[in-house]
């Protein structure tokens, strides 16, 4: 057996006559190497992988670092004023920014459509080194506040809508309710860190929308610059802003610098990924620890054919190599049947991914996985295989060929110390997931304040300048909901800015009274139509709420939530302050959950909220708000409605048939729009969770099953002697409860300092919270019992009198 050819021929056939440990290893193995292959594709793609432009390593996006006591490291948002200084005063950089993505509606012809819109700077694309492959990018006069409209297309929405036509090249389509020209197509396959429809032109300024840091740069290093160059030139561009920052606050320091788009990309993703990554590494090694024990006894019950092949010549490396190669061939088995379990890991993820969650739209298995899969594969075959590669070295050729069993027994300390390990890592896993799963609960359940049954939700967009004009978006609320009242099986309809569990606006407020009388303070803030509070079930719990008496002419109104009468009149009766001058709280409503980033301290929370009525707000406002939220039709039922969306879309057509809903969603639906990311999180811990208990029984359940095949003759000498089943048992079964028993300790020891990083993704829960932690125990201890206990049932069979007569 001198050439590899043979060695393969002989593993093969070992494996053959052995299914069960085959099959065994294979699935372990397939399911260690799949789940780590899943998560790295993931680390490929957010970290690894270059993104799809030319010479991405020259491309950036900027970051604020403050050194004050509120510090910060992160990406900075910026406006008007701070993209005018770094145009024009950053020659080592193409520069440009973005409004972010918004939903608008299409018209072409007589199709109408919701799609995506990409509001991009001039030179954008040349920063992303993208040339349209029909027409041409913005000009500096499309891009100044007020020029010329204009727009670029997807090529999926060119292919899809105009046909691939080129001749779609200067015709005007109408967006936001205005005509804009067809400038140009991105070529197919082209993505934008937008990932929009289609693309017009920001038109930014220091008014309006630039009044805010509501803008994101991206730049491109010019040939010949460096980045010490680039950021000593933004440096110098804002160092005005970073004074004043200073001026307002005492000690503070802030520095810009530029940071690779790629990271900026995904650096809120990074964290939980890398600790999948550390997770899936723990099923791994759980794995490995299974199957070291596995071939290990294997390995032990073919100490007689070790022996014998050394007596026929055969030298301790050929048996060795023997071994090596076996594994070897399990492990590649194992990661080409984990290839597959990866695919479908990952596929079930994309599936679970809200739009827009991931920054690409797909997470391909290419060289980069799969070389890590192999290499994986090759690593564990290593780990596995260097117990049985030690203990073949100490085979004995005179004791084993002397041995009547042709065995010897395996070192039951060595593979209790293998389960130890391995119920430590599960217990480190399950702890974190049953941290999540609490923290999902507690959000979950929040108090509502409202009544989410038998209430749907449609959106659409009024982005469109039709509906900058109060008379005109007064006249589309109340017509639409007029209508969809009259939908049989409605009770209410109403119309509001944001809805429990949705992000809401944040605006200012100043007092006119109180202990902070004058002063500006945040707060959240949504126009809500006359009904919506009873269509939402919001009774007041003082004062009063909107009626259609509420309109632009008459007294200035609003309503308050229980946060916002607590912050800023201590929890007492809110009704009759004033506040921004002339208008008059009128009523108080319960705190509902929302997201809010006016003090994001959790994705849901009470936060203080203003409700205005929508028939008092103004042209600038609309212009605005819109931009980056979209209203919601409320409509209660009083029971199931056959086809209340088609009907709820056909009230709405009837008013306006240019304005296509974008979606219809219930109360749970919006819930789990926002809590996406905590529900990811928890599938995949928890799968991750999941899978290492179910390994770490299999190892306990290998363990006392050996025990007991190893300790058959004894067991019997044993019961002869007057032992019971019972005994037996639990003496057989206590090697396995023992090892887990120890890892138990050991894990809640790890578990202590580990779970610390948590801090900043568990909200309502503690890092060591009791219920958590007992859930966990328990859960192992009856797992641990139960794969103790099912290989001992064999002890049953065993016959005393056949054992003495074998003696």
């Amino acid at each position: 057996m001198e050439n590899w050819g043979q060695y393969l021929r002989f593993a093969g056939r070992q494996l053959r006559r052995n299914p069960g440990f085959t099959a065994t290893v294979i699935i372990t193995l397939a399911l260690s190497v799949g789940a780590n292959t899943a998560i790295f594709s993931l680390v490929n793609a957010l970290i690894l992988k270059s993104l799809p432009y030319a010479h991405p390593e020259r491309m950036s996006t900027i970051y604020e670092k403050v050194t004050s006591a509120g510090s910060h490291d992160e990406p900075t948002g910026i406006d008007g004023e701070k993209w005018e200084l770094l145009r024009d005063n950053s020659p080592a950089l193409i520069s440009a920014v973005s409004g972010g993505s918004s939903g608008v509606n299409l018209k072409a012809g007589s199709h109408v459509q919701y799609v995506h819109d990409g509001r991009v700077s001039a030179h954008y694309f040349d920063v992303l080194a993208l040339q349209p492959i029909v027409g041409r990018n913005f000009s500096e006069d499309e891009d100044r506040p007020h020029g010329p409209k204009a727009v670029i297309l997807n090529y999926s929405l060119w292919r899809n809508l105009f046909g691939a036509d080129p001749g779609v090249l200067g015709q005007a389509i109408l967006l936001r309710g205005e005509p804009y020209t067809v400038i140009g197509v991105l070529p197919q396959g082209a993505t934008t860190p937008l990932d929009a429809d289609v693309y017009t032109a920001l038109q930014p300024s220091r008014a309006g929308e630039g009044g805010g840091s509501n803008f994101q740069a991206i730049t491109r290093l010019r040939d010949g610059a460096t980045w010490q160059q680039a950021n000593a030139e933004i440096n110098r561009a804002w160092a005005i802003r970073a004074q004043n920052l200073e001026r307002n606050d005492s000690g503070a320091h802030a520095i810009y610098y530029s940071v690779p788009l790629q990271k900026g990309q995904t650096d809120s993703l990074r964290p939980q990924v890398l600790a999948l990554m550390l997770a899936a590494g723990f099923i791994l090694l759980i794995g490995c620890a299974n199957l070291a024990g596995l071939t290990l006894v294997r390995m032990l019950r073919r100490t007689s054919e070790v022996a014998t092949r050394l007596a026929l010549g055969a030298s301790g490396w050929q048996i060795q190599k023997q071994f090596w190669i076996e594994n070897l061939l399990l492990a590649l088995m194992g990661g080409a049947v984990g290839i597959g379990v990866s695919l479908l890991a990952l596929r079930g993820l994309l599936l679970m991914l809200p739009e827009h969650f991931l920054p690409f739209a797909s997470v391909p298995l290419d060289g980069r996985v799969l070389a890590f899969t192999l290499v994986i594969s090759v690593v564990t075959s290593i780990l596995v295989g260097m117990l049985p590669a030690l203990a073949a070295r100490k085979v004995d050729l005179r004791s084993s060929m002397a041995s009547r069993a042709g065995s010897k027994v395996a070192s039951v300390r060595l593979r209790q110390m293998l389960i130890a390990g391995e119920v430590a890592l599960t217990v480190m896993l399950l702890a974190a997931t049953g941290l999540l799963i609490r923290t999902l609960i507690h959000l979950e359940t929040l108090p509502p304040g409202f009544n989410s049954k038998g209430v749907m939700v449609a959106k659409a967009s009024l982005d469109d300048v039709r509906f900058h004009d109060p008379a005109a978006f007064r006249k589309l609320l109340d017509e639409s909901t007029a209508l969809m009242r009259e939908i049989p099986g409605v009770r209410s309809a109403a119309v509001g800015l944001s809805l429990p569990y949705e992000t809401i606006l944040n605006d200012g407020v100043v007092l006119s009274d109180g202990k902070e009388a004058g002063q500006q303070e945040g707060t959240d803030v949504a126009y809500v139509t006359p009904g919506y509070f009873d269509t939402l079930q919001m009774p007041p719990l003082a004062g009063r709420v909107f009626t259609d008496a509420d309109g632009p002419t008459t007294q200035h109104v609003a309503v308050v939530n229980q946060s916002f009468a607590r912050k800023f009149y201590g929890g007492s009766n809110p009704v009759g302050h004033y506040i921004n001058k002339d208008t008059l709280i009128v009523g108080e409503v319960a705190d509902v959950p929302i997201s809010s980033n006016l003090y994001p301290v959790a994705p849901l929370m009470g936060e203080q909220t203003m409700y205005i009525p929508a028939a008092q707000v103004d042209t600038a406002y609309l212009s605005l708000v819109h931009v980056y939220f979209q209203p919601d039709w409320v409509v209660r039922t009083a029971g199931p409605v056959e086809g209340l969306t088609g009907l709820m879309q056909r009230a709405l057509a009837s008013v306006d048939p240019n304005l296509p809903i974008s979606g219809f969603y219930s109360m749970n639906d919006l819930l789990a729009r926002t809590l996406a990311t905590q529900r990811i999180e928890v599938a995949l811990l928890g799968a991750l969770g999941a899978l290492a208990l179910l390994l770490t029984a299999v190892g306990i359940f290998a363990l006392v099953a050996n025990m007991v095949a190893q300790r058959t003759r004894e067991i019997g000498i044993r019961m002869a002697l007057g032992s019971t089943i019972f005994q037996a048992m639990v003496q057989i079964g206590r090697s396995g409860a023992g090892a887990a028993l120890l890892g138990i300790i050991l894990g809640l020891g790890l578990s202590a300092g580990a779970l610390r990083v948590m801090r900043s993704v568990l909200y309502g829960v503690g890092v060591y919270d009791a219920p958590s932690l007992v859930t966990v125990v328990l859960t192992l201890v009856l797992v641990t019992l139960l794969a103790a206990t099912l290989p001992t049932v064999k002890i049953a069979k065993i016959d005393p009198a056949n054992t003495l007569r074998e003696e």
